[in-house]
């Protein structure tokens, strides 16, 4: 068992796209003129990383399990290629499940102390996060198998990602989050559906119902750029609110973004997608990364 088959089955790929919401939260924390707390962005930015790890693992058991990964393209899965164990890659799941319930509930009792009602809650959505990132393959009620992949990622990488970490930095609800979880919500949908869409034929013939093979390609190509051009509208809208045209330069890695549009026509291989996986999710996370730490230097 080396250590170099759990990096790649941790998908590092990944990881900015996952940390996008919690700097676009900082950010909107520092553009509303609110102290950051460095140490509850350590923790939500670790509480996050171990989520979604534990949900690539999640992804690549149920995957194996289910045989779906038999004709996939893009990254060589580790347990459907046996370099880990379907019984390692388990007890991995159990033992990093509780390793993210334990830090997760640290930054809980580090916010809000003694204030039973928010603890709870928050311990709430922690748990439905932890169960989420699991049941998204696995199970026979896994609902990545049943086109609610989208919903999920909508819900977990935008609303609770930028309006939750941003409660948990000012304890406030303020309505700039809506803009900001719309875009980065809108743009993990748009990485999924980019990766269901090269993986659709392999998905129909596995009986992998995701959205795109619910809708079919044509539709889903529609849908990718509704998603993408409200993701840029949303964003949009926070730097108009700024009133700082040095958050401007935050939108560079929108350029991407455009480019990427423009080339989607012209695939005629799906497959060649999945390089193009890594322009939006580094173009989403560019974005967030910048507007942070253009609101550090300006603030």
């Amino acid at each position: 068992m080396k250590i170099k088959y759990w990096i790649k089955a941790a998908r590092l790929r990944t990881l900015p796209l996952a940390f996008s919401c919690i700097l676009l939260s900082s950010s909107l924390v520092i553009i509303n003129h609110i102290e950051l707390s460095f140490k509850v962005l350590f923790l939500t930015l670790s509480t996050t990383l171990l989520l979604q790890i534990l949900s690539n693992f999640a992804n690549d058991y149920g995957d194996a399990i289910k045989g779906a990964d038999k004709n996939r393209t893009g990254e060589q899965r580790m347990v459907q290629s046996g370099k880990i164990s379907k019984s390692q890659m388990k007890l991995a799941i159990v033992i990093l499940s509780f390793i993210t319930l334990i830090v997760g509930l640290y930054l809980i009792l580090s916010v809000f102390q003694k204030d039973t009602y928010h603890i709870l809650t928050f311990l709430f959505l922690g748990i439905g996060s932890i169960i989420a990132a699991i049941k998204y393959t696995v199970g026979k009620s896994a609902y990545g198998y049943k086109a609610y992949g989208d919903l999920s990622v909508f819900m977990f990488f935008g609303m609770v990602g930028v309006i939750g970490s941003y409660y948990l930095f000012t304890k406030n609800f303020h309505w700039i989050t809506l803009p900001g979880a719309l875009f980065t919500g809108l743009m993990s949908c748009g990485v999924l559906n980019l990766n269901n869409m090269r993986d659709y034929e392999n998905d129909k013939k596995n009986n992998k119902i995701t959205l795109v093979v619910k809708i079919g390609m044509n539709r889903s190509i529609k849908y990718h750029f509704l998603l993408l051009i409200l993701a840029i509208i949303s964003l949009i809208t926070i730097l108009l609110f700024t009133n700082n045209y040095y958050y401007i330069i935050s939108m560079f890695p929108l350029f991407f973004v455009v480019r990427h549009l423009k080339l989607l026509n012209k695939y005629q291989d799906m497959k060649l997608l999945d390089s193009q996986l890594k322009v939006i999710a580094i173009s989403c996370f560019g974005c967030s990364f910048i507007s942070l730490i253009v609101g550090l230097l300006i603030n």
